[in-house]
Formats: C-alpha cells, structure tokens, sequence
C-alpha cells in the first residue's frame, strides 16, 4: 500500500486518479457489439452469450420453473436475512415519497407538480466473481414502490447458463417482471435497442465494469436514459488517531474485494493511525477467501496524510468519493461539510457494508468522481415530475399583456397571436 505524505495541492489530481481504462480504449468495442445487436437482435445476444460467459443457451429468458427451483436452494435463514433488509429498503424509499405541489402564481393561474413512475426499467445486476443479489434489492424495491410496470432484470449467466439461485429468489420476491440471462455490454445493447426477448426500456439501472459503464453511456445517445456513471466500486475513509484501526482495515479490504479494480483510500491526520491501518490490511488480508482479488485492488489503494481536518476535506471533495467514511473525533466538520459524495457512513460502528445490504439507504451510487454531479439511486430515479397548468378567463387577462410583449420582443408572432386571439374575445 502506498503511503503519500503531505502532498502539495498540485498533486492531488494525479495522486486520485481512478486505476481505470478511458473510454476512448473500450468505446469501439462497445460501439460495435451495439451495432451488431441492433442489427441482429437474439442472435448477436448469443453469440457475445457464448464468446464472453462461455456458454450457449438455447433461450435466455429465466422460466418460472427455474425461479421455482432456485427458491428451493436458497437457506431460509438467508431468505429471512433477504426480507428484512427489503423491509428496511421499503422503509426508507417509502418515506422518500413527495406530495403534489400545487400553487396559483397568479389569480386565475393555476400550476402544480405531480411525479409519475418510469414504466419500463431495465436492471443490471452484475455476475462475474460475485453474483449480487443485493442490487436486485437496491433496484427492484424503489421500481416497484415507484410503480414502474415493466421490470426487466438481466444478468450475466454462470458456465451452467444459470443465474445464482439468490439472485431469483430476491427478483421474485421484489416483483420483476421479466428475467433475462444476458450481461456485458450485450446486455444493456438489447435494453436499449429491444430484441425478440429483451423489452426496450426507458431507463436502465445498475453498476457493472467498465464495459458496462460506457455502454450504459452509449445507451443515451439511442435516446434511453441511465441511473448515472456507476463503474468499479471505492471507498474513501478519513480518521483520525481517535479511529480504531481494525474496524478501517476491513472496511478497506470489504470494498478491495469487489474486483481488481476497486479502488480504496485512506485519508488521515494521524501517521500512527496509517501504520496501525496498513498493518491491520496485511494481517486480515491474509485470511480473505478473495485475497487475490483483493490484493490487487489493494495494490491500487493510497494511504494519505495530511496536516488537518480542513485539508483532508478539500481533497475529499475533490476526489467525490462513492463511499465515504468518517472516524474522527471533528465528525461534524466532515458531515456538515462534506459537498461530493455518494453516500456517507458516520461513526465506528457504521460499516459501508450496513449501506451495501441493510440498512436501507442506496448501494447503487455514483462513482468515478461523477458524485459531484450525480446522486445516487433513490425513488426519484424511478420516477418523473410532470407539471400542469389550468387557467381561467380572469388568469388570461392577468397574465396575457405580459406573454404578448415577450412573445414580441423575441420576435414569434404565433406566439403572440395565441395569446391575442383569446384576449380580443374576453374585451
């Protein structure tokens, strides 16, 4: 792990670059599996099927007796785990919910604001190393909440042209319409396009690689919406001497362990603290399952010190953190004045992964510095505000001088005549 003492401020940008490829090194073969789909529909779908997850299905979409069957596989003890967190998740999207706003600007003006569901989603949920059934929680909760009428799941399936049993288990228990086995940028290629078996959606969601990434990016430009830019997974902790280094070692290596490109960063104004963390990574290290994985994500991770609070904030902020930790005695400073993160974990006893299963807020969260823009996924995501207008005879003449001068000065007569016509039939 590299440790960095106090760099100068025109290091910064470097010293947080993401370990991932640009666009410009993936985008061609995006572009091309996109055009072959939209040519080719099911068969292209099959033949990526078959050359990137190395098998060859006969149909791709998920039956009920396969659902059946991997309920039947899944623990009850991990399907009663799986209800409680989508009962904390329903909790908190639930409470996102907003009112109808309703205002009258003017008298005889009356405006107001109502939010409709996106009716038809797509959910990526990654496979790969490690199938998470998680993110079909994180997805399928706030689309059903929100009232999306057509979910449509696609996943990466294993070398037996399955998907793991958790993940249908928890897409039958959140009301997914619809189940394909299909992942990489083939996947969001037939979200975006529409194949004999995949439905074109409006929006698709989801993390994936860096492939999936930029194909949810290319998805825009074929008019489909995304949730946001969600790449390979980071977390950026900052503590103090007052943090306890074991709690921050395997918070590191439980977001090192997502994938080899996964990055982690530990920012802190104590260099005990650093040592103590560093040394805790090895020794816990040693005993992950995943170690391999890890470790090289790992490899990739910065330990950062800085003189105080005030300096380790501003490069937080620069660096727009997926997951932000804080352990350190200034909390309020980092929680008050935090702008650029995607969702922040307070205290000791506040692991990133409560927020990565069951606590209820979003894992689905913006990455590669987009949290500066972007926010993570919430009910709202699901769902579009629409506005409405009604106006009277009294609310035209209130308003109509001032909608003829402006239609005028910026030189659209029909504009001006529309609001003409009806004023000349009230005098």
């Amino acid at each position: 792990m590299q440790v960095i003492k106090n760099p100068n401020k025109s290091e910064w940008s470097e010293i947080l670059k993401r370990p991932t490829q640009t666009v410009g090194d993936i985008e061609g073969i995006v572009n091309a599996v996109f055009q072959d789909v939209s040519e080719n529909g099911d068969r292209a779908i099959q033949r990526y099927t078959s050359k990137f997850d190395g098998v060859s299905l006969d149909s791709s979409v998920v039956t009920s007796e396969e659902i059946d069957e991997a309920i039947q596989k899944v623990p009850q003890k991990l399907q009663n785990a799986i209800r409680q967190a989508k009962e904390n998740i329903e909790v908190f999207h639930k409470a996102q919910k907003t009112p109808k706003v309703e205002i009258e600007t003017t008298n005889g003006v009356q405006c107001w604001q109502e939010k409709r569901p996106i009716q038809k989603v797509g959910l990526y949920i990654p496979g790969g190393t490690a199938p998470l059934f998680s993110t079909v929680l994180m997805l399928a909760v706030p689309a059903q909440i929100a009232g999306s009428k057509d979910i449509v799941l696609c996943s990466p399936p294993n070398k037996e042209g399955k998907l793991a049993p958790e993940i249908l288990f928890t897409a039958k228990l959140c009301g997914v319409t619809k189940i394909i086995k299909v992942g990489g940028i083939q996947a969001i290629a037939g979200l975006t396009f529409g194949t004999e078996t995949i439905p074109k959606v409006y929006k698709i969601f989801g993390p994936g690689n860096q492939y999936v990434t930029v194909a949810k990016q290319l998805a825009t430009k074929y008019g489909v919406a995304i949730d946001m830019p969600a790449g390979p997974s980071e977390l950026l902790v900052v503590a103090d001497e007052s943090a306890n280094a074991s709690y921050i070692a395997s918070d590191l290596l439980s977001q090192a362990e997502h994938g080899t490109d996964s990055q982690v960063i530990l920012v802190s104004t104590s260099e005990s603290i650093i040592e103590a963390i560093a040394d805790q990574v090895e020794r816990q290290l040693d005993v992950l399952p995943r170690k391999a994985i890890a470790e090289k994500a790992i490899a990739n991770s910065k330990l950062i010190y800085v003189e105080n609070d005030n300096i380790a904030l501003e490069m937080i902020d620069e660096y727009g953190p997926e997951h932000f930790i804080i352990c350190s005695k200034n909390e309020a400073l980092y929680v008050e004045g935090i702008s650029n993160a995607g969702s922040i974990f307070i205290g000791d006893y506040t692991p990133e992964s409560a927020g990565d299963y069951a606590s209820g807020t979003n894992h689905t969260l913006p990455t590669n510095g987009f949290s500066k823009a972007y926010s993570g996924v919430n009910l709202d995501s699901f769902m579009k505000s629409m506005t409405f207008q009604k106006i009277s005879r009294e609310g035209i003449l209130n308003i109509g001088e001032t909608i003829e001068l402006m239609a005028e000065a910026e030189g659209l007569q029909a504009h001006k005549n529309a609001v003409s016509i009806r004023l000349k039939d009230l005098k």
